[in-house]
Order: structure tokens, then C-alpha cells, then sequence
């Protein structure tokens, strides 16, 4: 075998970095609806770490629109965009809302840029739990139910809450409104006791957001884009990417029994508690 020259090998390298399909470029991701419904964790998180993981990107521009929804999987895609950040400068773009969940998703951005007219903020945490005892109640149904441990029922919608319950539930929503004020507090720079007198689920302008140091610049895509380009040292080159669904999940969804499961886990969304960022 023939040796390659030195200079030969570093030629050849040169040209892969200028082929158009390894050129550097801006990555932008869409981050658009309710969390947890519209905007599902898994495929967001895996969507993230994939613009993470690829070379070609050098910066990363999320377009956030949302009015927050299930606290644990806003968590997590902040917490995977947080990691993405440490790698790559990232910039936030809030066009319509990035409203609680959605705000704190834009907050593990390194900068984030609003609109004027944009809603900001609605930093707060929700309970939400039905009660269906009196709908049961007319129609001649009751639940039974056995269980070990005193407050393993108490979640359930079949009765009204004890007020042991309800002090735990108030103790749950303390902890994490308190770390979503800690969140934002970590994440912009400010005080927990500055992010406190925010966070009383108000919702701000993006000039409003922009005085108290909610967001850094206010402007449109275009501006987003600018400054991805500049933090990222390349040119606009852009690659969109979309959230993709396991191919299990894709061929099922085509299924006619699909409907049907998307309302069964409609309804046992409704009937039973969750917590979120919304």
C-alpha cells in the first residue's frame, strides 16, 4: 500500500468540511402548543439532543410558543435544552406566548428575544384534580375501593379531598412553585426574591418582560436568527428540524383503533391529578 502524502490527507479533509451537506449551520426547532399534549417530552428531548449531537450545527434558534402544561415534561425539555446551551449558544424566539412552562422551557436559551407584543411570564404552578362524587352520585354509581397506606387514595376522583389531603397537595404545589422560581431566578440572573414578586401567575408584554429582565432583546426572527448566526460564528444557513414519533408509534397511529386510544387516554387525563407550569 502507497502512503498518502500528509498534505494530501489535510486537502482531502478541507473539501469534506466545505461539501454543502457538512457545511455548518443555524438549527431551528419549533417548540409550538401545549405541553404535554401538543408538545410531548420524548420526541422533544430526542429532537434536542439530536441538534446536540450534530456537528454540522453551530447554533440554535427555538421558536417557543406555548402556554405551558404538565410540569415534569417542561422540566425535562428544559433541562435537555439547558445541556444543549452549555454546548452551543442557543437563542429563544417568543412570538405569540412563552408562557409558563413554555417560559421556562425559553429560559434554558442563552438569550431570549420577544416580540413587543408577545405574552411573557405566568410564572406559577396548578393542581388540577375533578371530583366527580355528585355526577356518581345521580347516576347510581359508587366506587369501592381497598388500599393499604392511609393517603393512597388520595388522588382519586371519586370523593371529595380530606383536609389532610388538601394540606399535602398545598405542600406538593409549594415545592414546585418554589423550584420554578429558582429556575428562572438561576436562569436570568436575578434573585429568588425579584423572581418571587413575578411569579404571581401574571402574564407580561414582551416590553413588560424586557424592563424586568424576563427576556434579553425584543425583536422578530430575523433579530433571533442575527444573533444565533454571530454567537455561533456561522452564516445563515438554516436546518429545520420537526420531532419524529417511533416508527411503532407512526404505524399504530394510522391504525383505526388509534382514534379510540387517543380518547380513552383523553378521558383518564382529565380524571385524574396532575401538576403543571400553565
Amino acid at each position: 500500500m502507497v502512503a498518502r502524502p500528509v498534505g494530501e490527507w489535510v486537502r482531502t479533509g478541507e473539501l469534506q468540511d466545505h461539501l454543502p451537506w457538512n457545511a455548518p449551520r443555524i438549527g431551528v426547532l419549533e417548540i409550538s402548543g401545549a405541553i404535554g399534549a401538543q408538545v410531548r417530552g420524548p420526541e422533544m428531548v430526542r429532537a434536542i439532543k439530536a441538534l446536540a449531537d450534530d456537528a454540522r450545527i453551530r447554533a440554535v434558534v427555538v421558536e417557543v410558543d406555548s402556554p405551558g402544561g404538565s410540569a415534569p415534561v417542561s422540566d425535562a425539555i428544559h433541562r435537555s435544552l439547558r445541556k444543549l446551551s452549555r454546548r452551543k449558544p442557543t437563542v429563544a424566539f417568543v412570538m405569540t406566548s412563552g408562557l409558563s412552562g413554555g417560559y421556562l422551557i425559553a429560559c434554558a436559551a442563552s438569550k431570549i428575544v420577544a416580540l413587543p407584543t408577545s405574552l411573557v411570564g405566568s410564572i406559577g404552578v396548578i393542581f388540577m384534580r375533578p371530583v366527580v362524587q355528585e355526577l356518581m352520585e345521580k347516576i347510581g354509581v359508587r366506587m369501592v375501593m381497598t388500599h393499604e397506606g392511609h393517603l393512597k387514595g388520595m388522588f382519586q376522583p371519586w370523593r371529595e379531598p380530606t383536609e389532610e389531603e388538601e394540606e399535602k397537595v398545598e405542600a406538593l404545589t409549594d415545592r414546585y412553585y418554589q423550584w420554578f422560581v429558582d429556575a428562572v431566578a438561576q436562569a436570568r440572573g436575578l434573585s429568588p426574591e425579584v423572581v418571587r414578586g413575578y411569579a404571581t401567575g401574571e402574564v407580561f408584554t414582551g416590553v413588560e418582560a424586557k424592563e424586568m429582565g424576563l427576556v434579553d432583546e425584543l425583536g422578530d426572527l430575523e433579530m433571533a436568527l442575527d444573533m444565533a448566526s454571530e454567537m455561533g460564528r456561522t452564516p445563515r444557513r438554516l436546518h429545520y428540524v420537526r420531532p419524529r414519533r417511533p416508527l411503532v408509534e407512526r404505524l399504530l397511529a394510522r391504525s383505526g383503533g388509534s382514534l379510540a386510544d387517543a380518547m380513552i387516554a383523553r378521558i383518564e387525563d382529565r380524571l385524574f391529578p396532575h401538576i403543571d407550569f400553565r
